[in-house]
């Protein structure tokens, strides 16, 4: 029989990460360890407020599953709704089953060896000027991530790309712009060659995006959690941002990104923030996507040991002592 220990952990970010819907210090997540015998399977989320989460919330899902052997524990985690709880347990699966077989997940969901990625380096919405340092301080980063949504946008996209010029920029409003101040944004954007356009919109107000050209392609984020969604994002958005803890974990976000292929979307794979731990399984699902977005351990003041392998902005794929 397998047992399911769980406990809430927190690593301080280095500063502050600051989006439009506020600003925090610290990661908080939880851990979710199945365990048989000397066989430890682990997964790593991070509770969402914007989906209606919290981390007593996600613990008290996680506690809520029984102990039993493998497949018991996998029939309760699909009653589970898409989200962190499921995020964890679904990740502590494949974990131990590889674990268990001694066959790595990177055998059975990687068309061949995993190689290094590159991710984006996110830098928090703050003013004009602060925002230039910070891009200033990047400028060696190939892509860099910015947080937009406030009252000076137009400013801060200037003085970020002023300041990183020879790299590629993603920005991310984390559905703060609105309809009315739209077609601005995208020609500005497009004039300064920003590479891509994250979550511009609410998730309920993005209709119209069908309407108008995009010369800055376009990402879902909070429009898309799992496979069932894609259609109606169609026309919408070229790209969707698959992330674990949206998905409800690996399993499904291998469906997602075979589903959106089909369909024609470019796939990034992102990240809430978190340790190494919660960014493992996902380095595996990022090797061939467009755009990858896990830099959360780089936000970090201390990260979780065996960690993931940062070279720069290159993180490796992760070690069978950490995941997978």
């Amino acid at each position: 029989m397998l047992k399911i220990n769980i406990e809430k952990q927190s690593y301080p970010i280095r500063g502050e990460f600051r989006i439009s819907r506020g600003a925090k210090t610290e990661a908080e997540v939880i851990l979710c360890q199945i365990e048989q015998g000397e066989t430890i399977g682990r997964g790593e989320c991070v509770p969402y407020n914007r989906y209606n989460e919290d981390m007593d919330s996600v613990f008290a899902q996680i506690e809520a599953i029984k102990s039993g052997e493998i497949d018991e524990i996998e029939e309760q985690v699909t009653h589970l709704k898409p989200g962190a709880a499921r995020n964890a347990l679904d990740c502590a699966i494949w974990d131990w089953k590889a674990k268990s077989t001694g066959k790595p997940v990177a055998d059975q969901i990687c068309r061949m060896a995993p190689r290094p990625v590159e991710t984006a380096f996110t830098l928090s919405l703050d003013t004009p000027g602060r925002m230039a340092d910070a891009a200033r301080a990047a400028s060696h980063r190939t892509v860099i991530k910015i947080k937009l949504g406030g009252d000076n946008d137009i400013a801060c996209m200037h003085a970020v790309t002023a300041n990183a010029p020879n790299s590629r920029i993603i920005i991310d409003a984390n559905e703060a712009w609105t309809s009315d101040i739209f077609a601005q944004m995208m020609r500005e954007a497009s004039r300064l060659k920003i590479a891509l356009i994250e979550q511009p919109l609410p998730a309920g107000d993005d209709d119209i995006l069908l309407d108008i050209p995009h010369p800055v392609p376009i990402c879902a984020d909070e429009s898309i959690h799992t496979s069932e969604e894609l259609g109606n994002l169609r026309g919408k958005y070229d790209f969707v941002n698959i992330k674990l803890d949206k998905t409800g974990g690996l399993s499904e976000a291998l469906k997602l990104r075979d589903q959106a292929r089909e369909l024609g979307f470019g796939i990034m794979v992102g990240c809430m923030v978190g340790s190494s731990l919660a960014m493992a399984p996902a380095v595996l699902l990022a090797q061939d996507a467009e755009f990858v977005d896990l830099d959360g351990p780089l936000l970090l003041a201390k990260d979780r040991s065996p960690a993931l392998n940062y070279f720069g902005s290159t993180v490796s794929p992760p070690t069978p002592s950490l995941w997978g």
